[in-house]
């Protein structure tokens, strides 16, 4: 079951090449997404479809990106080792493991506490360490602020205040802002306490972030 072939590696190389026939530049992404095996995370039926790029459904609603999506979200939040990274929407676990293996300190929350358990258990298991909280992404973790970076993997309406106070002055933050399932990717850079540098990178496809209450 954890198995990770030949087979596997070599269809990851070709992932990468297509990442990067599709603009994917920075070396030390690319090199994260060909070390992580996607296939151990994605549901057997769409196994034999894992280093495609595509999205499948995990479960609950949810989705595993694209990797194209993970690459660009990550490319855009230029990791430097040691930071301290809060990503919002755990989801499969995938984009904290290219996270976790650029050397950051990973927070992640989720809101559905299926998925939650689930990549709690999983991620540990195939050698990867974050702190996985169940909570209200919206909330950000006011408890371990300040961020060097944020990344939100869910369509969100607009960008969250409360994330906004989170991160560091110099941090950045990368959201897909938009409503129903289009979403332009947002790169807001923190330049002071009230200042904010704001560019826009592209449509992107998420499930939507929601507003309610935990999900039991």
């Amino acid at each position: 079951m954890m198995l990770d072939s030949f087979k596997h590696k070599g269809l990851r190389k070709k992932l990468i090449e297509k990442l990067s026939s599709k603009g994917i530049s920075d070396n030390n992404v690319l090199d994260a997404i060909n070390k992580v095996p996607r296939h151990l995370f994605i549901d057997n039926a769409f196994i034999h479809f894992a280093y495609e790029d595509k999205a499948f459904p995990i479960g609950e609603g949810q989705t595993i990106s694209q990797p194209y999506t993970v690459a660009f979200q990550t490319q855009l939040l230029d990791i430097k080792p040691y930071e301290k990274v809060l990503e919002i929407g755990t989801g499969s676990g995938y984009q904290a493991a290219v996270l976790s293996l650029l050397d950051a300190d990973v927070f992640t929350i989720e809101r559905q506490k299926k998925l939650y358990n689930k990549t709690k258990e999983f991620l540990p298991k195939i050698g990867y360490r974050c702190e996985f909280i169940f909570g209200d992404g919206y909330k950000g973790l006011p408890n371990f602020a300040p961020f060097d970076k944020i990344i939100v993997t869910c369509g969100a309406p607009k960008i969250p205040e409360e994330l906004l106070t989170q991160l560091k002055v110099g941090g950045r933050m990368v959201v897909p802002i938009g409503d129903g399932k289009n979403q332009k990717m947002h790169l807001i850079k923190k330049k002071s306490s009230q200042d904010y540098d704001i560019s826009t990178h592209g449509n992107f496809l998420f499930v939507p972030m929601l507003d309610d209450k935990n999900s039991l």
